[in-house]
């Protein structure tokens, strides 16, 4: 039985090539023969040379994993996923989605020292936040960018304001002294879109619709 199942390995060796035959000539190698080359060539006719290359980059490839493994820090948001949620809380009632809506990104008048301090007063202490820096980064790829969102400007009077009042004081005066005349006074307003469409996306209220 160990006859036949050593005669597979072989024959499954022949079938590869470069690195991957040499990985698995010292996957074998390291398995059924002590990690010895020797008791490998012996046992299955391979050259020590390329078993022993095999084991080398077994070993190189196996501290790269490791050493990936172990790079970089993990973010403040992965760490501690509570930290993102409050972060949100805090910031969408101060944020507005772009007013040309040419993109997805929000803006906040809120910086990040203010998050900082509204993360203090929300029970956090110095020791469990980050540096106002790390809170500008995790506002960053939450994708809210500070901007002063801006008050909505009156329109413009326009070039026949002043004409179009007065033709009205005129034919008021035509008509104040007719008594077959009924004057009724009506307020009336331009239609004025909501919601993010509201004159261009400027917001009124410095909030969120």
């Amino acid at each position: 039985m160990e006859g036949l199942a050593d005669e597979l390995l072989v024959s499954a060796a022949k079938r590869l090539k470069g690195t991957q035959r040499r990985l698995f000539l010292a996957e074998v190698c390291g398995k059924l023969c002590d990690g010895s080359p020797r008791k490998a060539e012996q046992r299955f006719g391979w050259g020590r040379e390329a078993v022993a290359k095999g084991l080398r980059e077994q070993n190189d490839e196996a501290e790269a994993v490791e050493q990936t493994s172990r790079r970089g820090r993990p973010r403040s948001e992965d760490q501690n996923p509570q930290l993102a949620v409050d972060i949100r809380l805090i910031v969408e009632p101060r944020t507005q989605s772009d007013p040309e809506l040419k993109s997805s990104r929000l803006y906040t008048n809120l910086s990040a020292g203010e998050v900082r301090q509204a993360l203090l007063e929300k029970g956090y202490s110095e020791e469990q936040l980050p540096s106002e820096r790390t809170i500008r980064d995790i506002l960053n790829r939450m994708n809210y960018r500070l901007k002063r969102i801006q008050k909505g400007k009156p329109l413009k009077k326009t070039k026949d304001t002043d004409a179009i009042f007065a033709n009205v004081h005129a034919v008021h005066e035509e008509a104040k002294d007719d008594p077959e005349t009924l004057e009724i006074s009506a307020d009336t307003k331009a239609k004025v879109s909501l919601g993010e469409y509201a004159l261009g996306g400027k917001n009124q209220n410095r909030q969120a619709r």
